[in-house]
């Protein structure tokens, strides 16, 4: 068996495991508020372990694509709190993040080249050119399903240290609404209610501000260098 194949046969059990043992269920806000008094108890007594059990979980679901990045943010921020919260959701997103990126390279890469090659070269060109300016936007931007740009970045020529650190920096802001969102759980009712339009608005402009600023300096630069 090839490795590919060994990798997708892990993945599918894996993730048929996920639904087989009804694991999805506790990803769910209900669940979470239910088991929230659990939780606290098992924090109180192991801190440590269920920090990092609780990161091992957060990256193997980011990892996999699988439903729940949401919920598990909440999750942190009940447990946690704000600061550590934050801390183990911002690793732990990034780090999963960057898997599932490496895993659509690796799986996927060279299949979609191979059929889409000529369209994806001028999608090349401008990743190279604003890759990690176009990235960083697309972090900020809540609306963009996060194991959606985990796969199509995958498929450009981004450097996956450059994903990496840019999507720990753009999803810093996203994290912290959630996780500080998390420390207040009973007021929560729906993970609409977390992102209010003005705030989706504020994470856009926020997102198209590096891009707008870095063309608006090319244009200058431009604009001077022609003769008089």
């Amino acid at each position: 068996m090839s490795k590919k194949l060994l990798l997708i046969a892990v993945l599918l059990a894996l993730g048929l495991a996920f639904y087989f043992f009804d694991l999805h269920q506790w990803l769910t806000l209900d669940s979470l508020k239910q088991g929230q008094q659990q939780f606290a108890q098992w924090r109180a007594k192991a801190p440590l372990l269920v920090g990092l059990l609780f990161t091992l979980l957060y990256i193997l679901v980011t990892g996999l694509s699988l439903p729940g990045a949401a919920i598990l943010s909440l999750a942190a921020g009940a447990m946690f709190g704000l600061l550590w919260g934050s801390v183990i959701v911002s690793f732990a997103s990034s780090i999963g993040a960057t898997l599932a990126f490496l895993v659509a390279r690796y799986l996927l890469s060279d299949w979609v080249r191979e059929r889409f090659g000529e369209r994806l070269q001028s999608v090349d060109r401008g990743i190279e050119r604003d890759g990690p300016f176009y990235l960083f936007a697309l972090r900020l931007v809540p609306v963009f399903p996060f194991f959606l740009i985990n796969i199509l970045m995958g498929l450009t020529r981004i450097k996956p240290w450059t994903f990496y650190w840019v999507s720990q920096l753009g999803m810093l802001p996203a994290t912290l609404v959630y996780v500080n969102a998390g420390t207040q759980l009973a007021r929560v009712s729906e993970l609409s209610d977390i992102l209010s339009l003005p705030l989706v608005l504020s994470f856009v402009m926020l997102g198209l501000f590096p891009l707008l600023a870095k063309r608006l300096l090319h244009w200058i630069k431009q604009f001077r260098s022609r003769p008089e």
